[in-house]
């Protein structure tokens, strides 16, 4: 398995929205993309859950929401 980072903290939207997708759809079967923002990216998961990727997000202490995102298994 293969993680790909995207350190999206304290961009402008839409950028860090771009970032995620555009990096998922790089995705193997059994990579993941960490996305890192502050702030909860609450348009990415209706998007996530429509094409197929299953996501997981954590509040770490510093503030930044940390997003796990990998695609659902068939």
């Amino acid at each position: 398995m293969s993680e790909h980072l995207v350190d999206a903290r304290w961009l402008e939207p839409p950028e860090p929205l771009e970032l995620a997708l555009a990096a998922i759809e790089t995705l193997s079967a059994d990579d993941q993309v960490r996305l890192l923002i502050h702030r909860d990216p609450c348009l990415l998961y209706p998007i996530l859950t429509e094409w197929g990727y299953e996501h997981e997000t954590r509040f770490t202490d510093d503030g930044t929401y940390e997003v796990r995102i990998w695609k659902t298994p068939p």
